[in-house]
């Protein structure tokens, strides 16, 4: 099982900003005028710093456990089916051709499932992650 979410450090800068800076992403930071805009910014940080390394093909780094005081920032929900099929062929090391030859579609629709900027259908997403022995399912939890 896959949890999309990432641990982030949140503190509070001189000025009353929140900031935030992901633990697994030294890249990514961001931050807002309160604890619920500074959630907000790092979830849209966060679906775009993976979306360029989707785009760029580079690896996606696991998230790690969060830690006291951190807090865990969900990957955005247009783009984690997309994550998940990407990691998927990834990890099976299945070539978009093969996966559209499996499927009886035509590989640019691979491309497309895979492309953080189209927006495709989620039964077709989930249809290619079960083909690859994937289940999706929702979790709603209350907020922290």
């Amino acid at each position: 099982m896959s949890a999309f979410t990432y641990p982030a450090r949140f503190s509070r800068g001189s000025d009353g900003r929140v900031l935030m800076e992901f633990v697994d992403l030294p890249r990514v930071a961001t931050d807002g005028k309160d604890d619920h805009e500074a959630m907000e910014e790092a979830i849209d940080a966060l679906g775009s710093d993976l979306s360029i390394r989707m785009s760029r093909r580079e690896e996606i780094p696991a998230p790690s456990t969060a830690k006291r005081g951190q807090r865990l920032v969900s990957v955005p929900l247009w783009l984690a089916p997309k994550l998940a099929l990407y990691l998927a062929l990834r990890d099976q090391r299945i070539t978009n051709s093969e996966l559209a030859r499996h499927l009886g579609v035509h590989e640019r629709a691979i491309r497309r499932m895979l492309d953080p900027a189209h927006a495709s259908k989620p039964d077709g997403i989930q249809t290619a992650l079960a083909a690859l022995g994937k289940q999706v399912t929702v979790e709603v939890r209350d907020a922290v």
